[in-house]
């Protein structure tokens, strides 16, 4: 029985070379996904075992689409497909429960292994990478937001670098200097006791702030 895919991407050339690249395997594309307000839809249609879905959607980003999945669709499996070798993207996905994160340089190979080992009900973490997403620490921190004392902007911040940004990138979002967003992260880091902005990421999503 052939493996039922689904893939989730904004660009047109990137679902039609996977497709390609699969074709004639023991894994069929039931189902495409060019907005991140389809995917969901076309999922609960169509009922693939796996999703093979792009971070930076258009419409709704990938990893809104991921939580959204795992809440109406908890027995697909999801596989983040991204350009972006970004260890707050990483974070986020497995703190949202994909079953991995594959960056689209792929061989045709690995690409194929990946989707039949998530179709068998495993995970494509490697050790490398659960070492770089702590999977534990910053959820136990405090209850809430408020128990640390973030500020309103500070939580605006917090946000942002969840979503990825960089400090450029906040600075810009939220109109503030570049150097301010180097301050607010910073006392974030030390109020949520975490060492890096990927465990911040972390703590951003269990607690529900993105």
């Amino acid at each position: 029985m052939s493996i039922r895919l689904l893939i989730a991407d904004d660009h047109e050339i990137v679902r039609a070379g996977v497709a390609a690249l699969l074709s004639g395997t023991g894994i069929q594309v039931v189902a495409e996904a060019c907005e991140g307000s389809e995917v969901l839809p076309t999922a609960l249609q169509h009922r693939p075992q796996v999703v093979l879905l792009d971070v930076r959607m258009s419409d709704i980003d990938g990893m809104t689409c991921l939580a959204q999945l795992q809440s109406e669709l908890s027995e697909t499996a999801v596989i983040m497909f991204s350009a972006y070798d970004n260890p707050t993207y990483v974070a986020r996905a497995a703190a949202l429960g994909a079953a991995g994160y594959l960056n689209k340089k792929i061989s045709r190979d690995a690409l194929i292994a990946a989707i039949t080992k998530v179709a068998a009900g495993e995970t494509l973490w490697s050790g490398e990478e659960i070492r770089r997403t702590p999977m534990s620490g910053p959820s136990d921190l405090a209850s809430d937001d408020l128990e640390v004392g973030l500020t309103k902007r500070e939580r605006e911040v917090l946000k942002q670098l969840a979503l990825g940004l960089s400090n450029k990138e906040i600075s810009l979002a939220l109109s503030i200097s570049y150097e301010t967003v180097k301050e607010h992260v910073q006392h974030v880091l030390r109020k949520l006791g975490v060492t890096d902005r990927t465990q911040a990421a972390v703590w951003a999503v269990r607690k529900r702030l993105v």
